[in-house]
């Protein structure tokens, strides 16, 4: 079946909203994880997987994820590069690149985190929300190793 200019344009809003959604949500976390803002983003049985970070299923249970957050972060600035979404109907898939300087606050250790996420996403009555995210952790070396090198997650624990 041909694609339509119509169903073109369509795809592509969904992509840009997705899009939107994911910075949406990287600006969030770096803005304190406020954890009712970041929750509203997920479906009711979304799950986020975190490689060392946990895993956490349900809105619920990811809402208290990012309310513990600040207590393990002091900073994080989410760098997220290279998405490759495909829309289905009313379901989408995304790739993506993280790339984060993060600092622990119980030691105030400087971290860069190398990282990937594999997304679902589900369109609802609100529009786009994540069914599931999973980050893939490439690296999470201490600063003044230079990244690449180690996986250390004791510091955020």
């Amino acid at each position: 079946m041909v694609e339509t200019i119509e169903d073109s344009i369509k795809r592509l809003l969904d992509i840009e909203a997705i899009r939107t959604l994911k910075h949406h949500y990287a600006r969030l976390c770096d803005a304190g994880y406020p954890a009712d803002e970041l929750a509203a983003l997920f479906t009711e049985d979304a799950i986020w997987h975190g490689d060392p970070f946990g895993r956490y299923e349900g809105r619920e249970a990811i809402r208290t994820f990012f309310a513990a957050a600040p207590e393990a972060l002091l900073f994080a600035a989410h760098y997220l590069t290279n998405p490759v979404i495909e829309v289905t109907g009313d379901t989408a898939t995304g790739t993506w690149y993280l790339w984060e300087p993060a600092v622990a606050r119980r030691t105030t250790q400087a971290y860069w985190l190398m990282a990937g996420y594999s997304d679902q996403y589900r369109r609802d009555a609100g529009g786009w929300k994540f069914a599931n995210m999973t980050l893939f952790v490439k690296s999470f070396t201490p600063y003044e190793q230079g990244p690449g090198k180690v996986l250390i997650a004791s510091d955020f624990g």
